[in-house]
């Protein structure tokens, strides 16, 4: 059976516990969290089909999470909060979430909103599951193997494979690598840096059949796939 794993963020017992059962009653498997840590603990080892957020948590708010969460993972997720207010709301719309649910709730009323988030992304976790040459990509769980051997990828060899898989046909120059990968957290590299750890990724994702990442001298990478090596 193919259920819908659902995280539930929320630091009320007996409000998170409402939660996972009706949303077990749907036919979703839910998973309770009451710290933003058990979330991210959660998420280090679990594929996910959509997340439930609350706002406020006793370790941190829920908007710095939900953008740690973008950076990291493609998981629609729904907040939870007590305050109906509308910057809140349209604060946390811009983050990137798919719906926002105010304290007091309809339990039926959250169980739709999340079989509808969920209707927008049919399959999203097969797509999370990617198979090329011979390599095998959780973007959920951020792991790679390759003929079945787990790789031992770094935060940024992963995060650069992400890219390259997002955009298939695309000529990434090194400046757009850096922009999207160490300018944004403030991090400013310098070429060097960037064919570094190109060069690594692909040395360690490389077989004798595929290279999978390919040199445009002087102009950036791009992704070929599981295209055979040139001779």
């Amino acid at each position: 059976m193919n259920e819908n794993s659902i995280l539930v963020i929320e630091d009320d017992d007996i409000l998170n516990s409402g939660l996972c059962y009706n949303l077990q009653q749907a036919g979703m498997d839910p998973h309770p969290a009451y710290r933003l840590s058990e979330g991210r603990e959660f998420l280090k080892d679990n594929a996910c089909d959509l997340i439930l957020l609350d706002v406020n948590m006793p370790d941190g708010n829920g908007f710095d999470f939900a953008r740690e969460l973008t950076s990291e993972y493609s998981i629609p997720f729904l907040f939870i909060t007590a305050h109906n207010l509308e910057d809140e709301i349209i604060e946390g719309l811009r983050i990137g979430a798919d719906d926002y649910i105010t304290k007091p709730f309809s339990l039926r009323v959250v169980i739709e909103k999340v079989k509808t988030v969920l209707n927008r992304y049919p399959g999203s976790r097969a797509r999370d599951c990617i198979h090329c040459g011979s390599l095998d990509i959780s973007l959920n769980n951020r792991t790679v193997r390759k003929n079945g051997e787990l790789l031992s990828l770094t935060p940024t060899e992963f995060e650069l494979l992400t890219l390259f898989l997002e955009n298939p046909t695309r000529l990434l120059t090194k400046d757009f690598l850096m922009e999207r990968i160490w300018d944004s957290k403030g991090n400013f590299v310098n070429d060097h840096t960037v064919s570094l750890n190109v060069s690594r990724l692909r040395s360690k994702i490389a077989d004798e059949n595929c290279e999978y990442i390919r040199t445009i001298y002087g102009l950036g990478y791009k992704w070929i796939g599981d295209k055979e090596k040139r001779i």
